[in-house]
């Protein structure tokens, strides 16, 4: 994989600007950011993702919710997911995965833990 594209989907822009931050450390990385899992769904269907990282709690559309419609989603089944989140209770957890979040990682994100956790699944 060349160069990699990522989805964030993040109501925080602050976090948004951290996880693009250590995004960025990848060469030539591609971030595309959205606010919330409608935001997110709307940008997904307009670009070829190699990975999404999204939050939990959103307005209008949870990252839950979000998991679940895009793992639901031919296109879209196998790009793996990060869910980034301040829920760190073990139900929460195992909720995510259930849905088919491959990695949870609970706030405040260590930038080396996220990209380990990137380069894992992308195989880089």
């Amino acid at each position: 994989m060349a160069s990699p594209t990522f989805l964030i989907i993040e109501d925080s822009p602050t976090m948004r600007q951290l996880i693009r931050f250590a995004l960025n450390r990848i060469p030539g990385a591609e971030v595309i950011e959205a606010s919330d899992g409608v935001d997110g769904l709307k940008k997904l269907s307009s670009s070829k993702v190699d990975l999404i990282l999204t939050d939990i709690n959103m307005p209008i559309m949870d990252g839950l919710k979000l998991v679940n419609l895009v793992r639901s989603n031919e296109a879209y089944k196998d790009v793996p997911i990060i869910i980034i989140t301040t829920e760190g209770a073990k139900e929460d957890r195992e909720r995510a995965m259930a849905l088919g979040a491959n990695a949870y990682i609970t706030k405040p994100i260590q930038s080396t833990a996220l990209l380990s956790t990137v380069r894992d699944l992308l195989k880089l």
